[in-house]
């Protein structure tokens, strides 16, 4: 695309596939659908337990056991009360949709790789307890968006790395053994999955667009805008390379 009389015209970083802006932020049914069955999911559980008054907790994560392996595929719908619930609910709904909006392309992959690995090594490391609830996934998520964004550079996912830095950095902290209740080799097992999905997973990113003069082979004295300005930045009409019209 062409603008100040052909200075600026923009070209495609070598660094990027050629996907466009356009093609790449484009808004999908799954945007929405996946965080609201996600949501539905983690409720419904809890209100059958609720409501036959059963507790379903001792199908979570039991590290270290071969029952407990099965909490790997469990333990994020199950939670230990409502406010433990409700805590997890608005940032799994928000992070997915993140997710499946600027990384559709891995998101699938992101949620099953993640899903499994988060729940193993919490497996692996997690004190004798049942591990249970849906942080697990959320620090997988907010820990991918930010590094993915990070890595790829692209200004909208920079932003978005941003963003979920600023409304979740906080979480940082329940990595942590700060709190006896709270399962924070299941938040360990998240953030370290989401580094390790950000690093290994390639996802395709639109074109970076520059300008004409952030090219390497640009040459100054070559372009035709600049060639309507002198030495001290003033604007002429002519650099007198036309020919004088005749009298």
């Amino acid at each position: 695309m062409a603008c100040l009389e052909g200075s600026a015209f923009f070209i495609k970083s070598r660094k990027f596939t050629t996907m466009s802006e356009e093609d790449y932020f484009r808004y999908t049914h799954s945007v929405l659908l996946v965080p609201m069955i996600a949501v539905l999911l983690i409720w419904t559980v809890f209100l059958i337990e609720v409501r036959l008054e059963v507790n379903f907790n001792v199908y979570g994560i039991y590290p270290r056991t071969l029952t407990g392996l099965g909490g790997i595929l469990l333990s994020p719908f199950l939670h230990a009360g409502i406010e433990h619930l409700y805590n997890n609910t608005l940032p799994l709904a928000i992070l997915l949709a993140s997710l499946l909006y600027f990384y559709r392309n891995i998101a699938f992959r992101v949620l099953i790789y993640g899903f499994l690995l988060s729940g193993l090594i919490t497996w692996l490391i997690g004190r004798p307890s049942y591990h249970i609830g849906a942080s697990g996934i959320i620090y997988l998520l907010a820990s991918f968006i930010f590094f993915k964004g990070i890595i790829t550079k692209h200004y909208r996912l920079v932003a978005l790395s941003l963003i979920v830095v600023f409304i979740y950095g906080g979480l940082l902290w329940y990595i942590f053994p700060v709190l006896d209740d709270i399962s924070w080799e299941g938040h360990l097992g998240g953030f370290a999955t989401g580094i390790f999905l950000a690093f290994t997973l390639r996802s395709k990113v639109p074109a970076v667009k520059k300008y004409a003069w952030e090219a390497e082979d640009y040459r100054e004295e070559e372009d035709e805008f600049l060639r309507h300005f002198d030495e001290q930045g003033n604007f002429i009409e002519s650099r007198g390379d036309e020919p004088e019209a005749p009298p």
